[in-house]
């Protein structure tokens, strides 16, 4: 389910900024800050791999599919996990969709610190982010907490 709302959120977002924004296009939202601008990426994250779209495209569904394969192994019936797979899911996506549909991302999230500007992301890297983010605490928090066993599990 929340899965499903992030790509229709981040498909709907992204509609929205390419019918109301040329390519390259700006509007300042907060002054020296967050503008929403329109890119086309063809490549990853911060613009690297760039006109690489069908090997990410493939890259994509091949994660998508080991998640699916991997799953119940990976989450083992632990809600933050399922939280987290959830979230890159979602995010995965929701850029695929736009790979395949359009040959390039569509970012428009744009902050930056006056001229220092951070590289333009979508609902979608926002969901893999958070599903990553989410992941590596909920696998570091019994470290974290002292709540793990560092004695191997004994096999019968």
């Amino acid at each position: 389910m929340l899965s499903t709302v992030i790509v229709v959120l981040d498909q709907v977002t992204k509609h929205a900024v390419r019918y109301s924004f040329r390519p390259g296009e700006s509007t300042v939202v907060v002054p020296s800050f967050f503008d929403l601008t329109y890119v086309r990426n063809t490549g990853a994250v911060w613009g690297s791999f760039q006109h690489q779209n069908e090997w990410l495209a493939v890259v994509s569904v091949a994660v998508l599919a080991l998640i699916a394969l991997f799953y119940h192994h990976l989450v083992g019936g632990r809600k933050l996990f399922a939280l987290a797979f959830a979230f890159i899911m979602g995010g995965i996506i929701g850029n695929l969709i736009d790979r395949v549909k359009l040959g390039w991302v569509t970012d428009f999230l744009d902050f930056y610190l006056n001229t220092s500007h951070w590289p333009a992301f979508n609902i979608a890297d926002s969901g893999i982010c958070i599903g990553v983010g989410l992941y590596l605490l909920a696998s570091l928090w019994p470290v974290i907490t002292g709540k793990y066993s560092a004695k191997p599990a004994s096999h019968k």
